[in-house]
């Protein structure tokens, strides 16, 4: 029985990383103009929710949608990496292995899909890989590892207490 549940749960996490995976490389498959269509409707939604900038000018609204399009298109970044990393940590729990080659494996494997992911784009007209992608898209995975490895930390006290 005990295998059975670990074997469902394993697919159901193969099945959402390759999800992730995908919906990754989707967005890195947009030429510029529809990556920045895309943030650009997202920053937009943003502003039309906040009080101070409702009754502005066409004019000062595209200047605030061009300037949140960065941090909003890096923040995006930053989640969809972290869920990965969340995935693939997550994964390696249903493994009898040791937490620092579960730490390694999560790791390596999240900053290699980033690195290829940033190669990829290099391929995509207005496109181009950024180091600094790179760079958010690890701190998205360790922030996923320290928050698993916190989770069990505490889930494994308080299970002895009991």
């Amino acid at each position: 029985m005990q295998n059975n549940i670990k074997t469902i749960i394993r697919i159901i996490l193969i099945i959402i990383i390759i999800f992730i995976s995908g919906t990754i490389f989707s967005f890195s498959s947009q030429d510029s103009e529809k990556s920045s269509g895309v943030s650009g409707k997202i920053a937009e939604g943003i502003i039309n929710t906040i009080p101070k900038y409702k009754n502005i000018t066409r004019n000062e609204k595209d200047e605030l949608i061009e300037k949140f399009q960065k941090p909003i298109r890096k923040t995006a970044h930053f989640s969809i990496y972290a869920a990965l990393g969340l995935s693939i940590i997550s994964l390696t729990f249903t493994y009898d292995i040791k937490n620092k080659k579960r730490i390694l494996i999560t790791l390596i494997s999240g900053v290699l899909y980033a690195i290829s992911d940033e190669i990829h784009q290099t391929f995509i007209p207005g496109r181009s890989g950024q180091v600094t992608d790179v760079l958010i898209d690890t701190m998205g995975i360790i922030l996923s590892i320290l928050i698993f490895m916190g989770i069990n930390k505490i889930y494994k006290i308080k299970t002895k207490k009991s």
